[in-house]
């Protein structure tokens, strides 16, 4: 088969690899439709951390179940799936919980998982899952999804689940002012989301005019161009002298951190669901002064999905308008180029 491989900053290609199979009875192997290429994908491929190369790379996708394991029971060759950013068992403490994310037998797609088997990345055309039932998502009543829903249930598996996370960890529900830091696919959900949890005044930071008319068709009521200072002071214009009551971040930078901070009025709520790029360490003093609450991290997509599907389903929202641009796989490496250059919000690789 054909999957995306990352060699190293900047080097991208798509290689041939073996076919997956069944290797353990809780495996399903499933056939992708349609992947993606994330922002956090963009950090290895900019040379931020480690990028060991050569490496199956991706971790969001959508597909067609055709095989499974003796032991799984609740999938069947057929089944329309969703498969979270990461790989969980389902059953331990913290699955049970709600924080799939943080999973005592957690697994990232293109790695090997606790057996040491290897995992294809999401950015290929088939991929073995291990611990199925307990990642896995059907989508009951789907099977052949057209482009625009196949996009928006390709968001579940991260970006619109990961700015649901922003929201519910910085408290918004009706009444609520919000700001959101950063207008990337993330932060765009994360105006999408704010709007489906009730807010009614929500301010969009963004410096480009599509991504300002898409935040604007997902609810945004203003557009804040301005950084810093500048950008703190027209918050406050905005929303008659006060900051707002919670805010979004959706970067991972200690600039973007220190935005989102400075917009939050004294006793409000910030969620955090930027991957950390280095430096956003987070000013407990400052915190102490303002009585501000943070919350955030990882999104636990897998929790989340049942009720954003439901909405999806529904035509009740439709995230995937952050997809502006659909690539073939054999086009990753300019998949990742355009994200990177900023010449697209979001690619949609089809296999």
């Amino acid at each position: 088969m054909r999957a995306t491989i990352i060699h190293g900053p900047g080097d991208i290609r798509v290689e041939d690899r073996d076919y997956p199979s069944v290797i353990r009875a809780t495996d399903a192997v499933v056939k992708v439709t349609a992947s993606c290429v994330c922002g956090s994908d963009l950090w290895p491929y900019r040379g931020v951390g480690k990028a060991r190369g050569p490496k199956a790379i991706g971790h969001e996708f959508v597909g067609v179940v055709e095989a499974v394991g003796d032991d799984v029971t609740q999938l069947a060759v057929g089944d329309f799936v969703i498969a979270p950013f990461v790989d969980s068992c389902g059953a331990c403490p913290q699955c049970v919980n709600g924080v799939t994310v943080a999973c005592d037998h957690l697994t990232s797609w293109g790695s090997t998982d606790e057996n040491g088997d290897y995992v294809d990345g999401g950015q290929g055309e088939a991929v073995r899952v291990p611990q199925a039932e307990g990642t896995l998502r059907k989508v009951e009543g789907v099977t052949e999804p057209d482009a625009e829903l196949t996009a928006s249930l390709l968001t579940l598996s991260d970006v619109m689940s990961t700015g649901h996370h922003a929201a519910v960890s910085a408290h918004v529900g009706p009444g609520r002012t919000v700001v959101v830091v950063g207008d990337g696919a993330v932060g765009l959900c994360g105006v999408l989301a704010a709007k489906r949890l009730g807010a009614t005044r929500i301010i969009a930071m963004s410096r480009h005019e599509d991504r300002q008319a898409l935040a604007r068709e997902f609810g945004a009521t203003d557009i804040v161009a301005e950084r810093g200072d500048d950008g703190v002071a027209k918050v406050r214009e905005l929303l008659g002298g006060v900051l707002a009551d919670s805010v979004l971040e959706c970067v991972g930078t200690k600039e973007s951190m220190d935005q989102a901070l400075r917009s939050t009025r004294p006793g409000g709520s910030l969620g955090f669901v930027g991957v950390p790029a280095g430096g956003p360490e987070v000013p407990i003093g400052y915190l102490f002064a303002k009585n501000i609450s943070v919350g955030g991290g990882m999104a636990p997509a897998h929790t989340y999905i049942p009720e954003l599907l439901e909405d999806v389903l529904a035509g009740k929202i439709n995230p995937g308008k952050v997809f502006d641009v659909v690539m073939p796989l054999e086009e990753a490496a300019e998949a990742y180029r355009a994200m990177d250059e900023r010449r697209a919000i979001k690619v949609l690789l089809r296999p």
